[in-house]
């Protein structure tokens, strides 16, 4: 039996229509697949960086709730100069987006506390440094 022509350009079309349709099977299920672990893992490190953005946020509220305390108990006890700048870190504290994470000034907010500490710290005296959650000592040692 002899093939004409037309019937080696059939299969051969009929082999690349296979091709092309596994091809987009294959990139629909990949795409699809990739939506669901994008979105997962997305999730993850959104959870992760949301607590450590906290953390720290909390750390920063802390010391200066601490800080108004003594300067509650004792308004000598520190300059005003430096009780100013307390009170500048408590207002960039208030106004911290913390239910818009998305805002585009979140990164320049968090410098700013971080550099208004380190200038509260550097007039105090004292070396005070957020340096996050402190690791129990189980797993200190396993990093050895």
């Amino acid at each position: 039996m002899e093939q004409t022509s037309g019937d080696a350009s059939d299969i051969f079309d009929s082999i690349v229509l296979l091709d092309e349709t596994l091809c987009q099977e294959g990139f629909k299920d990949g795409y699809r697949d990739g939506l669901k672990t994008g979105e997962e893992e997305g999730r993850e490190v959104g959870l992760k960086m949301g607590f450590q953005v906290g953390e720290e946020l909390g750390f920063y509220q802390g010391c200066v709730d601490v800080w108004n305390s003594l300067i509650q108990v004792d308004p000598g006890s520190f300059s005003s100069r430096l009780q100013k700048s307390i009170q500048q870190l408590r207002d960039l504290l208030k106004k911290y987006p913390l239910l818009d994470p998305e805002n585009e000034h979140v990164q320049e907010m968090m410098d700013a506390m971080r550099l208004k500490f380190r200038i509260i710290s550097a007039n105090m005296g004292v070396k005070l440094e957020y340096k996050g959650y402190p690791k129990s000592s189980k797993q200190g040692m396993e990093d050895m």
